[in-house]
């Protein structure tokens, strides 16, 4: 696959940076401390955070393991503003995500966060190029600049042919591929993946992992990445495994 920038798009729309790379600071991007999340059951509290600490610089490619069920999915949530923790701070992309009312949390996701998860959340009405546009349409970007950005993201993924089809006419490669162009399309700062390769045969989780990563490299991303593939989280920066309520280094 070849991929290249969308050029035409950081021509025609405004809040497209200036830079494909970003410049990376020596602030972190994401800074968790003493994070605790509680829900409360008919069965009493269960705590699935106590003390949670991250640290995660620009630039880094992040993947967190663990066994099902130890909240790998919640931590992502609460990370991207679509959960609030019980304590503790939450600071991301220079935004302390804890304090968001529920207004502000939407337009922080809309503006700093990429999103892909395990299914692809396509709308089937829509065909792939307005799938991907959705983003920038909820922002109040012309309709015909969202079209064309969408364009570009599609060819980078190459999948410019596909554009006018509907999600139901496209293979699940294809499907997550679309995904990501649709997280990547408003230029986030952070990438949050929730088992992006889950529901892929190996060879096409390969390759949409192998797109991710390279989109991460030549965009500049900071990338937080849920996975139970081995192989695919030992070539991120860093491991993490979720276990007993922490965050612990891989071994």
């Amino acid at each position: 696959m070849a991929f290249s920038t969308p050029a035409a798009a950081g021509q025609a729309i405004r809040f497209t940076r200036q830079t494909d790379v970003r410049v990376q600071t020596a602030s972190p991007l994401v800074q968790v401390r003493n994070l605790e999340k509680t829900y409360r059951t008919s069965r009493g509290a269960l705590t699935l955070f106590k003390g949670l600490e991250l640290t995660v610089d620009s630039g880094e490619l992040i993947a967190i393991v663990g066994q099902s069920g130890t909240g790998k999915s919640t931590l992502l949530h609460i990370l991207g503003a679509l959960d609030a923790p019980t304590a503790g701070t939450v600071h991301c992309a220079s935004t302390n995500v804890a304090a968001l009312n529920a207004r502000e949390a939407a337009a922080f996701r809309n503006r700093e966060i990429g999103y892909v998860w395990q299914f692809h959340y396509l709308l089937p009405e829509f065909s792939a190029v307005e799938n991907v546009a959705m983003p920038l349409l909820a922002r109040g970007i012309d309709r015909r600049q969202a079209l064309d950005a969408a364009s570009n993201w599609l060819r980078e993924v190459d999948l410019e042919d596909r554009s006018e089809h509907r999600p139901g006419e496209l293979s699940g490669g294809e499907q997550q591929r679309v995904a990501l162009a649709r997280a990547l399309v408003g230029n986030p700062r952070l990438l949050l993946a929730d088992e992006p390769t889950g529901d892929l045969d190996e060879t096409t989780a390969r390759r949409v992992f192998e797109l991710l990563e390279r989109l991460h490299l030549t965009h500049g991303l900071t990338s937080i990445l849920v996975t139970h593939n081995l192989d695919l989280a030992a070539r991120c920066t860093r491991t993490l495994r979720l276990e007993s309520g922490r965050l612990h280094a891989a071994a």
